[in-house]
């Protein structure tokens, strides 16, 4: 499964989401070549793997959570569970 996430609905489609599954959060952009070779890669795997959901956020469209979450670069994908970050990569 994979989500589209904005500054407006993040709370509930990631905080609250990873309460009942987690939630592998990308910040992305489309002028990002390394996130165009992550984003494929990353969809393959939620299609097959329903232990975690997929949601994604374009740091172009929305600068709010980024900048809350402390992303200085891309990509960076963010590991939620109960709410909380527990694991997470740049690069």
């Amino acid at each position: 499964m994979e989500i589209e996430v904005t500054d407006e609905n993040f709370e509930r489609e990631v905080v609250e989401r990873s309460k009942e599954k987690p939630v592998l959060l990308d910040f992305w952009a489309s002028w990002c070549g390394p996130c165009r070779i992550l984003g494929p890669i990353l969809e393959k795997i939620a299609k097959t793997d329903d232990r975690f959901v997929l949601a994604k956020i374009s740091v172009e469209k929305n600068q709010e959570k980024p900048a809350e979450y402390g992303v200085m670069s891309i990509p960076n994908v963010k590991l939620f569970k109960d709410g909380k970050i527990i694991d997470e990569f740049i690069g």
